[in-house]
């Protein structure tokens, strides 16, 4: 093995915890992720308007929002874009629509006849166009993990910088120089669950403490006999340091951001734990809740003398904000001289969508994330500028 150099508190709602997820967390979501539409840096290489709306070089038209950055956000960040492009009518009810057979939570809260993109981004001033797949903007999300995502918004290659864990952990900065640098819009939850390979669960490890886990990723344990297993060699998976997964594994299991660790793999995407664990019979990885599929099983983790279960229904589930692995998913904006409130209007009328009873039902908890309660919903809509 080679040695290497993680809560939230609130109430959060419960969903049925799907195991048939993966695909969700695929860039199957596609068509509207990669970098900016001039094919250079990401960044949207425009200038503000008199309304505060930046606008791309040499056009009238506002540009491109463009995000980037975790694998565990991406599920949400890229099916909203997606939504956004699509621009689909309020009569396409399987998208966006208001008749009675829709299936969408909250569109009673929503009374509109327009395009979903036109509505959103008329809130803050944006003229519709009234026309399917051609919003009043267009946006696009780049894949990568949290800590580019956090270091390309630092940098204004992105207007948003999507992750999974802090941008102090992320950055290794100060939480004052968060403040003055930053916005964190927290835009849903995820009960980050431990997974196991499907023998090594069937073999009877469907629960673990908290202090075995520290062992086995400290390299105190390597054989999963040690912990009531089969006779065999544990195959530790990590995710790659800058990943927020990582960050926040270390954070709320290991106590710091920088704790060693003792692995034998380290992979950059979410997508890639999860195959490694299908494709080895001994392993034990950490991965966003969205990615959880066949061949892999979440355990159970009893932190001292609770224990948190991968089952909604249980007394304790790893959907509880007390869970220890509990995190917020973050999409940051920059506080800069052009936007000195730190979210300008197109990327608060992108991010407003995901605030919303519609945008939590639909991009987050159909991913199968953890919805923001109502408190935490109104208290990220006071982070945005006021509407138009």
């Amino acid at each position: 093995m080679s040695r290497d150099s993680g809560r939230q508190a609130d109430a959060v709602s419960r969903r049925k915890y799907l195991l048939t997820s993966a695909a969700v967390g695929a860039a199957g979501l596609a068509g509207c992720s990669g970098n900016s539409d001039d094919g250079s840096d990401g960044s949207s290489g425009g200038s503000e308007n008199e309304e505060g709306n930046t606008m791309e070089s040499g056009s009238s038209a506002p540009a491109t929002v463009t995000a980037e950055g975790s694998s565990t956000v991406y599920p949400i960040s890229n099916k909203g874009s997606s939504y956004w492009n699509s621009n689909s009518p309020a009569s396409d009810g399987e998208y966006w629509g208001a008749n009675d057979e829709s299936s969408v939570a909250g569109w009673d809260q929503i009374e509109t006849d327009m395009n979903i993109a036109d509505y959103f981004a008329s809130l803050y001033g944006f003229e519709p166009s009234g026309e399917r797949s051609n919003p009043p903007f267009a946006t696009r999300v780049a894949l990568s993990h949290s800590g580019t995502g956090c270091e390309a918004v630092r940098d204004g290659l992105v207007d948003i910088g999507n992750s999974s864990g802090p941008i102090t952990a992320e950055l290794d900065i100060s939480e004052e120089e968060r403040d003055e640098n930053y916005v964190d819009h927290v835009v849903g939850r995820d009960g980050q669950p431990v997974f196991v390979s499907q023998a090594i669960y069937d073999a009877g490890v469907e629960q673990l403490t908290g202090e075995q886990i520290r062992g086995i990723y400290q390299g105190d344990i390597t054989n999963w006999s040690e912990v009531g297993g089969p006779d065999q060699e544990i195959y530790v998976v990590g995710r790659a340091e800058g990943s927020g997964t990582d960050t926040s594994f270390r954070l709320n299991m290991l106590g710091d951001a920088d704790a060693p660790m003792d692995v034998d793999t380290r992979l950059g995407q979410n997508q890639q734990v999860q195959q490694v664990l299908q494709d080895n019979d001994n392993a034990i990885g950490y991965m966003a809740l969205a990615f959880s599929g066949s061949g892999i099983q979440a355990i159970a983790i009893d932190f001292e003398g609770t224990v948190y279960r991968p089952d909604p229904d249980a007394e304790n589930t790893i959907f509880d904000s007390e869970y220890p692995l509990n995190r917020d998913l973050h999409m940051y904006t920059r506080i800069n001289e052009e936007t000195p409130d730190g979210t300008d209007m197109r990327e608060a009328a992108f991010l407003n969508m995901f605030l919303t009873e519609f945008g939590q039902k639909t991009f987050v908890e159909d991913v199968n994330y953890i919805t923001l309660p109502t408190s935490d919903i109104e208290a990220e809509r006071e982070k945005l500028p006021d509407q138009a």
